[in-house]
């Protein structure tokens, strides 16, 4: 509601740290929810028409760093923005949303996302705006809202952009705010692949999960959940030689035919038509165990019966 917007200045003590010290500094922001002064923020950001593999690595980079502690920028967008918010929504972590346009629901953009803002407020999080309630989005204020996005944060994961995208402008932004800046590959035929692979070559780390970008940031270990500390000693363990990969396991063994439908979606996401192709399964036995796989946490439903693992 109209009501639940706050606005602060930046004589305010509580005005964000990290975002006095751009260029082009708001000196005013309305928000709703909790305003931190100080806090570990990173953005992740990419198109809006996102593939499936875009969806899954939003999905679990942005969990996995909300559960290691860090507060997670994005702009509330479709696509990969909507899909990083809800990582952390789900976890009932802090997630802060910058938008381009004013923060009373008659202007908020897309509609389709109000249940997502109200969710971030409700959970801790907070919607962040430079322009007063009632103000629309235009094709200014959407690019000019993405310098608050890297500005509030410690670096920016680019996941999936064209070369022409709007993610490249917070990209950018990110640079000239002397933020750390990552990129994920991705196929070199696919137009969402353009942005950040030109990223990549002018010096954006190439990033394929958490914690490469919690070591880039030089995070103390702190930070990190147990889970992924224990994952990142196995990692260093096994490129030492010294053990064999654990088995595929979660909440009790697997079946034979669980881990053929683990083992199949290894290295990509399927449909399921195609993971009834690979594992020769019957379909009914497919539909039954994806949905056993879903419940103990092990793959998630991307969309349109696209599976992928939960790593």
């Amino acid at each position: 509601m109209e009501k639940d917007i706050k606005k602060i200045t930046i004589e305010n003590k509580n005005y964000p740290k990290a975002l006095r010290e751009i260029k082009k500094v708001p000196k005013t922001l309305y928000f709703k929810g909790e305003i931190k002064s100080n806090e570990l923020c990173f953005a992740i950001v990419g198109t809006r028409r996102c593939s499936s593999y875009g969806k899954q690595v939003a999905l679990e980079i942005a969990g996995n760093l909300a559960e290691a502690g860090i507060t997670i920028v994005s702009g509330l967008a479709p696509g990969i923005d909507t899909f990083a918010h809800t990582a952390v929504v789900e976890q009932g972590k802090r997630t802060i949303a910058v938008l381009g346009t004013g923060l009373d629901e008659k202007s908020i953009y897309p509609k389709e996302n109000i249940k997502l803002a109200n969710k971030i407020v409700e959970l801790g999080g907070c919607l962040i705006s430079e322009y007063p309630p009632g103000t629309p989005g235009s094709r200014f204020t959407f690019p000019d809202r993405n310098r608050i996005i890297s500005g509030l944060s410690l670096g920016a994961l680019v996941v999936e952009a064209k070369e022409k995208s709007g993610a490249l402008i917070t990209a950018n932004y990110a640079l000239s705010q002397k933020r750390k800046l990552f990129a994920i590959p991705g196929p070199i035929y696919a137009l969402n692949s353009q942005g950040p692979h030109i990223l990549i070559k002018k010096g954006a780390k190439l990033v394929d999960n958490a914690n490469d970008i919690l070591q880039e940031l030089n995070l103390p270990a702190s930070l990190r959940s147990p889970e992924d500390a224990a994952s990142l000693r196995a990692d260093e363990t096994l490129q030492a030689g010294l053990l064999t990969p654990p088995p595929l396991s979660r909440d009790g063994p697997q079946t034979l035919e669980e881990n053929l439908i683990l083992n199949t979606l290894k290295e990509e996401t399927l449909g399921i038509d195609k993971i009834i192709e690979k594992t020769k399964l019957k379909a009914a036995t497919v539909a039954s165990i994806l949905t056993v796989l879903e419940i103990k946490g092990r793959i998630r439903n991307l969309g349109s019966n696209i599976y992928g693992l939960s790593r």
